[in-house]
């Protein structure tokens, strides 16, 4: 009998997808084709490309690209080198991206000549970065301390790399980075073994195949979005990908041309199809799984979905970064339990605990915990914040994943979520940091105070909205959420900002918070 052997890290689908199926199409982008074949071939090169300029097993890659063919060749790219990658938002502004890139010690930065603008201002001023490796037209400025180099050139001029660097599954692949309750976003780390153990899991759940076409419109920072390109490869499947919903009428034409079989979303693309829906009626019958994440689906949204998606299974999960997906509902049990998140993903648990630590069985409510292979190894360079999120267990060596989520579960054992112990708002499918929109509106002079706050919002899960005081009246609120929009990533900018006499004071002086979120309902 012979054995077949295990694919345990990471690229290692992408490597048995070529070897068996190198003229499969494994991804559609911007209208052009690309095989297995194509795909492997160009990330072993970039592979060896990185090598020869010096990068080491465990050093870090930043890839800062719109949704692009070179953003998928550099994911599987820094992995077959034996790196550690680190996906960026390329919304994100200089400060952000300047932090990441010193925190992270990322020592080639890969992105796009667009961005020039933003990365431009800040690489020279990175102690660790040596490298850029740019897609697109030449740069009109050339960096001082960094080498930069053109990404076509760098891979026509590379040997393919014939063997991986070796690495095994508890070594680190990738960090995400995520915003916390403090301005600084934090580093997840995911090792090969917890990205693998999600995938299977996730391709388990799903019922995915390799005749799948997947569309992915979520970009590749999202966790989410990243995991569309990991799935397909890892079965050898098709990624049509698009870099935004900003045009829904070209998306729709994508899914019929693609015949796209499976469609990934957060609350704020369902939305905005559903009103598409009202105004003239779609449908979509290719599409066969319709997956949900950032927030439960509503009860009103699911009749729309259905109509639309006559054919399809509707999934509604819930996932953080730290573990990616903790629980997914039954696509049969979508309308029976309307808001509920569902049970834990298949090879995990998932149990509620009271604060003082005792277990809750059934209807009652408690901090959400999670056990299995998918937490991750810890926040990067941050201990403090590692020991609060991860606890003991109670099998000697066993890690709990603390979620600080509050949850009701119901007497089936279904889970519902209710809040966030910490003040994270999820809009928009990503998380923002309040203390971070907050520091962006007090930096814009005239500004005295403000407080950011997150409520329920039907399109986009939670709406920022910001109330501010100033000593500047001609600043008002629409010329203050446009100012603001220059400072922060788009998802970051609030929907509305209020400005008031004063902020609400508690008995200790600071901003009463609760007496905003009144002021909002």
């Amino acid at each position: 009998m012979t054995l077949t052997k295990p694919l345990r890290l990471l690229h290692q689908g992408l490597e048995h997808s070529a070897r068996e199926h190198p003229n499969t199409l494994a991804a559609v982008v911007e209208g052009r084709e690309y095989t297995y074949a194509e795909l492997q071939e160009t990330s072993a090169r970039l592979a060896s490309a990185l090598l020869q300029r010096g990068l080491h097993p465990g050093q870090r890659v930043a890839i800062y690209m719109d949704n692009t063919w070179p953003c998928i060749v550099s994911i599987f790219a820094v992995l077959q080198a034996g790196g550690v990658f680190l996906v960026i938002n390329p919304q994100t502004k200089a400060d952000k991206l300047h932090y990441m890139l010193n925190d992270s010690g990322a020592v080639i930065l890969l992105s796009d000549t667009h961005l020039e603008m933003v990365f431009g201002d800040v690489i020279d001023d990175c102690n660790d970065l040596r490298q850029l490796i740019y897609s697109g037209k030449a740069l009109d400025n050339t960096p001082q301390r960094v080498v930069a180099e053109q990404f076509d050139t760098v891979v026509a001029d590379a040997d393919t790399l014939q063997t991986p660097i070796q690495r095994i599954p508890n070594d680190l692949c990738a960090l995400i980075y995520t915003s916390g309750s403090t301005g600084n976003p934090k580093g997840v780390m995911h090792t090969h073994q917890s990205m693998v153990f999600t995938l299977g899991s996730l391709i388990e759940y799903l019922r995915l195949n390799a005749q799948d076409r997947i569309l992915n419109l979520l970009p590749m920072a999202f966790d989410y979005g990243l995991y569309q390109l990991l799935m397909t490869a890892w079965m050898g499947a098709t990624l049509i990908l698009e870099r935004s919903f900003t045009y829904p009428a070209m998306i729709f034409k994508r899914i019929e041309e693609q015949q796209v079989t499976v469609f990934p979303g957060v609350p704020t693309v369902y939305a905005m199809l559903a009103a598409s829906h009202r105004k003239k009626p779609l449908q979509f019958p290719s599409i066969t799984r319709v997956t949900n994440t950032a927030a439960a689906l509503s009860a009103s949204s699911i009749p729309v979905l259905a109509e639309m998606f006559p054919n399809a299974l509707i999934y509604s999960m819930y996932g953080l970064t730290e573990c990616k997906r903790v629980s997914y509902l039954e696509p049969e049990m979508v309308g029976s339990h309307a808001g509920s998140v569902g049970k834990a993903i298949p090879g995990t648990e998932v149990f509620l605990l009271t604060e003082e630590g005792e277990h809750i069985t059934a209807d009652g409510e408690g901090i959400l915990h999670v056990r299995g292979p998918h937490i991750m190894a810890g926040y990067w360079r941050q201990p403090a914040l590692t020991e609060a999120m991860i606890k003991a267990g109670d099998i000697s060596g066993d890690r709990v994943l603390c979620t600080h989520d509050r949850f009701r579960i119901d007497g089936d054992g279904f889970l519902y979520f209710i809040g966030r112990r910490d003040d994270i708002i999820k809009s928009r499918g990503e998380k923002v940091s309040p203390l971070e929109v907050e520091s962006a509106l007090t930096s814009i002079v005239g500004v005295v105070d403000a407080a950011v706050v997150g409520i329920a919002d039907e399109q986009l899960g939670e709406a920022v909205i910001a109330y501010v005081s100033v000593d500047d009246m001609s600043l008002s609120g629409r010329k203050l959420r446009q100012i603001s929009s220059t400072k922060l990533e788009n998802f970051m900018v609030p929907k509305e900002v209020i400005v008031l006499e004063s902020l609400p004071k508690s008995a200790n002086g600071k901003i009463d918070k609760k007496a905003l979120m009144e002021l909002s309902r």
